[in-house]
């Protein structure tokens, strides 16, 4: 690679260069870059080329061995992160100027909410798309710390996680109570006991599956009297293992409410083995003024 003094100036070929390499190191190589870029391995490989020759440096190492990132790509990775969180506040700045709401509006947000029947996320969603059809609307599904972190640093502007605990520099705006019961399939040998006391005094004596994620220690209380024996990084994971008929496990009753319709599942002694799990909005205290995550908080308030 010929030596280089650095980038005099920076182009729109440069940043889309930029916006390239950082989706490769996010997907893990190039392969998995394909689909989120939708362009292929050849034109991916013939960016990072001219990445590395414009910038003077190896950026990744890629080959039979597998994709790794080499320290200086992970330095240029992570001022690429600074440079894009840069650009999105100074459009920010500028849309503040105007009385039209314009840009991007960066949400995360934790999984398996659709089904809520509040709707709230939805509904504000709608209306701030309604008030500005010609902002764009960016939703990412991530595990609640990657959304913290994300706020935190700017590419997010807000987030929708379980309140487990408060950071200093987040602000925190209530939004949900998710009640959450105990449940097995319709393959299950629970399903057909009927006996509530029969039901609480047989559960530890089936295979349950937990969460990999972080919970509130109110939650993790109400697994110590379960014979855990896997986990699931997420609710998806849990309802797959609930419908093997081989496990029990807690899910959120409204993401639950599908297959209790079908008669494929079941809750067990909801009045006994059930939680409840608050959810919040988060943003970044003392970030830059960003009008369309105030407008979306405040339809939010409306419903």
């Amino acid at each position: 690679m010929p030596t280089h003094l650095g980038l005099s100036r920076l182009s729109d070929i440069d940043l889309r260069l930029l916006r390239i390499y950082k989706t490769v190191v996010e997907a893990g190589g190039f392969a998995a870059a394909e689909v989120e870029l939708n362009i292929s391995r050849a034109a991916i490989s013939m960016a990072m080329g001219d990445l590395e020759t414009r910038l003077g440096m190896r950026l990744c190492q890629r080959g039979r061995a597998g994709f790794s990132v080499t320290d200086s790509g992970q330095q240029v990775y992570e001022a690429i992160l600074q440079l894009f969180t840069s650009i999105e506040g100074f459009r920010t700045r500028v849309n503040a100027l105007h009385d039209q709401l314009k840009g991007d509006l960066n949400i995360g947000i934790a999984d398996n909410l659709v089904t809520l029947p509040h709707m709230k996320i939805t509904h504000a969603l709608r209306e701030l798309k309604l008030k500005a059809s010609d902002i764009g609307i960016n939703i990412s599904m991530m595990p609640p710390n990657e959304i913290e972190k994300a706020v935190l640093d700017g590419r997010l502007n807000v987030g929708v996680i379980p309140c487990l605990r408060q950071i200093a520099e987040l602000a925190y705006i209530p939004l949900y109570d998710e009640e959450s019961r105990l449940y097995c399939s319709h393959q299950h040998p629970l399903f057909s006991i009927a006996e509530q006391q029969e039901v609480i005094s047989l559960v530890a004596s089936y295979d349950a599956v937990a969460p990999a994620y972080a919970q509130t220690a109110q939650t993790k209380s109400r697994y110590l009297d379960l014979n855990t024996t896997s986990t699931a990084t997420d609710r998806e994971g849990v309802a797959f293992l609930i419908m093997t008929g081989c496990f029990i496990g807690y899910l959120p009753t409204h993401y639950a409410a599908q297959w209790i319709q079908q008669g494929k599942m079941k809750a067990l002694c909801a009045g006994h083995f059930h939680y409840t799990t608050d959810y919040t909005v988060i943003h970044k205290k003392n970030a830059p003024t960003n009008q369309l995550a105030e407008t979306w908080i405040k339809e939010l308030a409306q419903f």
